[in-house]
């Protein structure tokens, strides 16, 4: 069986696994959208351990990130003497700037993995009802507990994902050469 097979078989395995997961026993907190782009970030960073750590790292300090501009636009104060757009602007700008210059750091290196993170927070929080209300809540209300939470799993589904594919492929090397 080739690689591409087998990943299909246990991704899409999985995936139905645990979109069943996220939309049955685990509903009303995680998000399963959050957790496929943390599923594809694994594999967008390399796969195996390195790629897991480089993933959840990386995506926890971009959720971070955007947390701390959410909260800066939300909070600030300077929304309404500069204008919302205008202020949200900075506060964005600065965030991404700093969310970017982690990037000098080896753990945070993966720059797509912290953008993932940044918009996927950023994405709910401006989305959810109350997400913005939120963002202090010690809950899954929270979009920086929500959607770290459902990346760390996506990440983790990934793993498990590469891991299965690995021994599909090597139980078929092993039939054929039997």
């Amino acid at each position: 069986m080739s690689l591409i097979s087998a990943l299909a078989i246990s991704i899409g395995v999985l995936g139905g696994v645990a979109t069943w997961l996220f939309l049955g026993p685990l509903a009303g907190g995680l998000q399963i959208w959050a957790a496929f782009i943390a599923w594809a970030c694994f594999f967008h960073c390399g796969g195996k351990e390195a790629g897991f750590k480089a993933t959840v790292l990386a995506n926890i300090a971009g959720a971070v990130m955007a947390w701390l501009t959410l909260l800066a636009v939300s909070r600030g104060g300077l929304g309404e003497s500069l204008g919302l757009p205008v202020w949200a602007g900075i506060c964005v700008g600065v965030g991404v700037l700093v969310m970017i210059l982690l990037a000098n750091m080896p753990a945070f290196a993966a720059i797509p993995a912290l953008v993932y993170g940044f918009a996927a927070t950023a994405g709910y929080a401006l989305l959810a009802a109350d997400g913005l209300a939120n963002l202090t809540a010690a809950s899954l209300g929270n979009p920086l507990v929500t959607i770290v939470l459902s990346m760390i799993a996506g990440a983790a589904f990934g793993y498990v994902s590469e891991k299965v594919a690995g021994a599909l492929v090597a139980n078929s090397e092993a039939r054929r050469h039997a």
